[in-house]
């Protein structure tokens, strides 16, 4: 089995290529060499100065005993120095922030939380859309309905991020998965830090009770997943959104989000499948209308953040080439030129930037003979047609910028 999973992925990959190779050692000096050599951006600053601060909040905000989270806190510690486990223990940062930030969020005092809101969320579905969707949605129920509907939100939600890491692992370029943690981390982080900043009840809130105020002792509620709950006999999904960590965190739509992020990342690696792709969020925005959880501006407000950071991602993290079969069958990874693509950075070799009179701005006409030509007011000193400088010049300068980019050497993969 193993000979035939090695067969599978790694027949062509080329032979002088090391960029898919994982760390294999556990000594902890090879991290520290790492870290002495290491030069840190602007960027860089601001991703770990950000992370560290929201992790030293959680730190000194959640309730558990200090000894625990001293103990806690070193034994990360030495998953981020161990070289076999930092090199996804730093990738994943984003996303162990987010889990710590969402778990404590349930332990802020209600004295310096914000008053919640009831009455925003469908007053602007109802302006912007005439009505309130989830209602509508809502009205009519069945069992098939339900089940339909429990699929993408109560199963696929939270299986999905694995099988998507996973996925793109395989598959896709070797620095995709680097990127995928960190649009899906950074997404979640801000998304759950904005659901704390403005609280709004979800549509089940209005069914149970009405428009009333709302407040943070409050117990949450599965919505239509009830019915899944009575359907397979079992307490799951009553128990866990009745102790919801955030119980008023409609919006923006984390659900829409990841799978936004999930269909945005998937379109990137395997763009013929794009429209799979759609069709699960689209399925997934069913959903949570149908079983009352979120408003349709929340799904648009969740899915408008995961587009925002996943552009972020794809200019600054992801590679630019995700053509081939596997990421053992790339030679090397080609990330965007941010500056070659500002126009505003104009290069002052660029055939484009040259000025006028730096050109040779003769004409050659293939079909008369040089010497009974008339002039011309662009004849110089030289014969070289104009055109064919201009472009020998840019054709040189674009083989230069551009050779190698893309490591086409091996098969594609199926998209």
């Amino acid at each position: 089995m193993a000979d035939a999973l090695r067969r599978f992925f790694l027949s062509d990959k080329p032979s002088y290529s090391h960029v898919a190779d994982l760390e294999t050692r556990f000594n902890p000096k090879i991290t520290f060499a790492k870290l002495q050599r290491y030069k840190p951006t602007v960027k860089d600053v601001c991703h770990y100065s950000f992370l560290g601060s929201v992790f030293l909040f959680v730190f000194v905000a959640n309730p558990a005993p200090w000894t625990y989270k001293i103990l806690f806190y070193c034994f990360l510690a030495l998953l981020f120095i161990i070289p076999v486990t930092s090199q996804f223990f730093f990738n994943a940062l984003p996303i162990l922030t987010w889990l710590a930030l969402y778990f404590t969020s349930s332990y802020f005092p209600a004295s310096h939380r914000p008053k919640i809101t009831v009455k925003v969320l469908p007053a602007v579905e109802t302006i912007l859309y005439g009505d309130n969707l989830s209602d509508i949605l809502a009205t009519s129920t069945n069992t098939f309905l339900d089940i339909l509907a429990w699929i993408p939100y109560g199963l696929f939600h939270f299986g999905a991020p694995f099988v998507v890491a996973a996925i793109l692992f395989l598959f896709g370029p070797p620095t995709v998965l680097r990127g995928y943690a960190f649009a899906f981390g950074y997404m979640n982080l801000f998304g759950v830090i904005i659901q704390n900043a403005f609280p709004a009840a979800p549509p089940w809130y209005k069914i149970l009770y009405g428009l009333e105020s709302a407040h943070y002792g409050m117990h949450g509620s599965p919505g239509g997943l009830a019915r899944i709950d009575h359907l397979l006999g079992i307490n799951l999904y009553t128990s866990g959104f009745s102790n919801s960590s955030v119980i008023f965190g409609a919006f923006p739509s984390l659900h829409s989000g990841c799978a936004t992020m999930e269909a945005l990342f998937f379109s990137y690696c395997f763009p013929k499948l794009r429209p799979i792709f759609i069709g699960y969020v689209c399925w997934l925005w069913w959903s949570t209308m149908y079983l009352t959880h979120h408003y349709f501006v929340d799904l648009v407000a969740g899915s408008v953040l995961s587009y925002i950071i996943f552009q972020y991602t794809k200019y600054t993290h992801l590679p630019v080439d995700t053509s081939l079969f596997s990421r053992w069958s790339y030679a090397s990874v080609e990330t965007y030129d941010m500056d070659k693509m500002n126009p505003l950075r104009a290069d002052a070799n660029d055939v484009e930037n040259v000025p006028l009179s730096n050109l040779e701005l003769d004409f050659e006409l293939n079909s008369m003979d040089e010497a009974s030509r008339t002039p011309s007011i662009f004849d110089g000193p030289t014969s070289t047609s104009r055109s064919s400088a201009t472009s020998n010049t840019s054709l040189a300068e674009f083989q230069h910028d551009y050779a190698g980019a893309s490591p086409r050497l091996n098969k594609p993969r199926f998209e």
